[in-house]
């Protein structure tokens, strides 16, 4: 999320008006330190080059220019990504909406806040979350599923943003939704997906300051409740065995 709070530094890595070309089917050396300058100018025209934590430049685990940006764009998308699910959850759960057939989710008292509710459900339920989504993660880094599927590491040259399709487990999953899209539709789609996850990244953090914080983000007030636990209360305990 540290990235993600610095949108106007990572702003060069990704941008608005990047032909899918240069952003998705050129290897992650079109957006290396020495092409950032000239292609975030065109990527942002307002902004431009904007890097004033010098991220580009510090040659991550001494794996190079490439590798570096390559994680950094990547993890945008990927933290993107994951604020758009949040920000949507966050009003829907806010709203009170749930599924019917869900329940845990009836389970939990109305009329609490999002991070009240997550508090609220059983701390199996929110194992099986965070093992779900630690899945998801190790599956999209595992370089043996994506040269299977003729793909490369975003640090070793592959596609920032790239999940593997799940061809390669043992029974069928039909969640590639892009696959039918035309390269034109893929090219808005990705430039969409950046920018709404650029805004979803400060939306996420302006609710939760504001539950947090009462005051805090005057323009939430009426509509955020105020929230006074600790969401890493049932990890308090694994924390403090595990350091």
């Amino acid at each position: 999320m540290a990235l993600a709070l610095s949108g106007v530094a990572v702003s060069a890595f990704s941008g608005a008006a990047a032909p899918l070309t240069q952003m998705r089917a050129a290897s992650v050396s079109m957006a290396a330190s020495d092409d950032l300058k000239s292609l975030s100018k065109e990527l942002n025209p307002v902004l431009g080059y904007y890097d004033p934590l010098n991220l580009a430049e510090l040659n991550f685990w001494g794996q190079g220019d490439e590798a570096t940006v390559g994680f950094l764009r990547h993890a945008e998308i990927k933290h993107g990504r994951v604020a758009m699910a949040a920000f949507v959850g966050y009003i829907v759960q806010s709203n009170g909406i749930k599924f019917p057939w869900d329940a845990i989710a009836q389970a939990v008292p109305d009329g609490l806040s999002p991070e009240a509710q997550w508090d609220a459900i059983p701390l199996a339920a929110k194992l099986q979350i965070i093992g779900f989504v630690g899945f998801l993660d190790v599956y999209s880094e595992h370089s043996f599923i994506l040269e299977k599927q003729g793909q490369k590491h975003y640090m070793k040259g592959g596609k920032p943003g790239y999940f593997p399709t799940f061809d390669s487990l043992p029974h069928p999953v039909p969640l590639n939704l892009s696959a039918s899209r035309s390269p034109e539709d893929k090219e808005k789609g990705l430039i969409a997906e950046i920018n709404n996850g650029r805004l979803a990244m400060i939306g996420i953090m302006g609710f939760v300051s504001a539950a947090k914080v009462p005051g805090s983000v005057p323009a939430l007030t009426p509509f955020i409740k105020a929230y006074d636990g600790d969401c890493m209360v049932p990890f308090a305990k694994a924390a403090a065995f595990a350091f």
